[in-house]
């Protein structure tokens, strides 16, 4: 019997799951969306179920009748919809990027016998788990990545789309930059410390910074320096620190014309239209992960790049494609028995395995997300 697995969520980087992993497994598909499910049942027969996440107890009860479940929902429900399938007692793999930090929940998922790997999307997730196998190998003194998702069609104002809610992005732009300088825990404002970076299929694009580590902050000990970007068109950014500026991403109600509105609602709601990524709008995911060190007494820098497109085989993005298979790749590694430790687990934890750093970079590759490693000295 293939084992039952439940993905919450049908938007573009959950159907894409969906669609991968139905060919070898029991797949549902649980979203609010009837559209979105609707999709997938018809045209592949995927089993769906009309469903709202935040209906606690029916979530935790529905669980049970699956081997792992898949969260691809909104970060700002994350935290509480990974503790909910934990409390289920059931394996997860997650990809939402929530504000909290899901480590507090490991005593949790012990005590629950629940394997549960979490931020496994393509950023987070790839850089965890390549600096995990990396820190294997070598000794890392500095490690940073940049990243970024963009359409290949520059449209005026803000030459971006976003292939999930406009909301996540905000955040991304909103919440204070972390990172490792010298062992300590550094703060910046978001969207500081812009440059510009050129790379070879993407052309030049920013770089600024965001609050992207996560767990790595906290894992990887060892490295003393350790930062992360995210990558845009040149100006894009400066239009969003205008709005930051003026009061849109303000979560303090104003008053119009009676009604008390959250500007960052307001917000959220114009920017869906504006960003919204059609279904074959072609876009590209472009990610560089570099990593400095000593490789058997000698300075080397190892860098990963990626540079992926829009399918049109399959009709299905590249940020749909780089965040959804990574995700399943994680959930097959696991189905097939290659990792079964207890806990919280952020991808680099699972990195520092080789066979499971192997199956998932296998897995990506035969998918066509190609990540290019080259060494050289420094």
């Amino acid at each position: 019997m293939k084992p039952k697995v439940l993905i919450l969520g049908a938007g573009m980087v959950g159907k894409a799951m969906a669609i991968d992993l139905c060919k070898n497994y029991d797949v549902t598909s649980a979203d609010i969306s009837e559209e979105s499910l609707n999709f997938l049942n018809k045209e592949y027969g995927i089993s769906t179920i009309i469903f709202d996440v935040t209906q606690w107890n029916s979530l935790r009860n529905l669980v049970k009748n699956f081997d792992l479940v898949i969260s691809a929902v909104p970060g700002f429900l994350g935290y509480k919809t990974v503790e909910t399938i934990i409390e289920g007692g059931v394996n997860l793999v997650d990809i939402s990027f929530m504000p909290e930090d899901t480590l507090q929940l490991n005593e949790k998922a012990i005590k629950n016998n629940v394997t549960a790997i979490v931020d496994c999307g393509v950023a987070p997730g790839m850089p965890n788990l390549i600096a995990g196998y990396q820190n294997t190998l070598m000794e890392i003194n500095n490690f940073q990545y940049m990243v970024g998702g963009l359409p290949k069609v520059r449209t005026f104002p803000f030459e971006y789309k976003a292939p999930f809610s406009p909301i996540d992005v905000i955040e991304e732009y909103t919440r204070p930059a972390r990172f490792l300088q010298n062992n300590h825990i550094i703060v910046k404002p978001p969207m500081s410390d812009t440059e510009l970076i050129n790379f070879d299929k993407a052309g030049t694009l920013e770089a600024f910074n965001t609050d992207g580590l996560r767990s790595l902050i906290f894992t990887l000990k060892n490295i003393p320096n350790i930062s992360e970007k995210t990558l845009r068109y040149p100006g894009h950014i400066k239009l969003i620190q205008s709005l930051g500026a003026a009061g849109f991403f303000s979560h303090t109600p104003v008053n119009v014309k009676g009604a008390d509105v959250k500007p960052v609602d307001f917000t959220n709601n114009l920017l869906f239209k504006s960003w919204k990524l059609e279904p074959e709008d072609e876009e590209f995911t472009v990610m560089r992960v570099t990593l400095q060190g000593k490789i058997n007494g000698e300075n080397k820098e190892v860098v990963y790049d990626l540079y992926d497109e829009y399918d049109h085989p399959t009709k299905i993005s590249s940020m749909a494609r780089t965040t959804g298979y990574t995700a399943t790749a994680a959930a097959s590694m696991f189905l097939d028995g290659l990792f079964s430790e207890k806990g919280i687990f952020p991808p680099e934890l699972i990195g520092k395995h080789h066979s499971c750093f192997d199956y998932m970079m296998k897995y990506l590759e035969e998918r066509h997300v190609i990540y290019t490693k080259t060494v050289k000295d420094i």
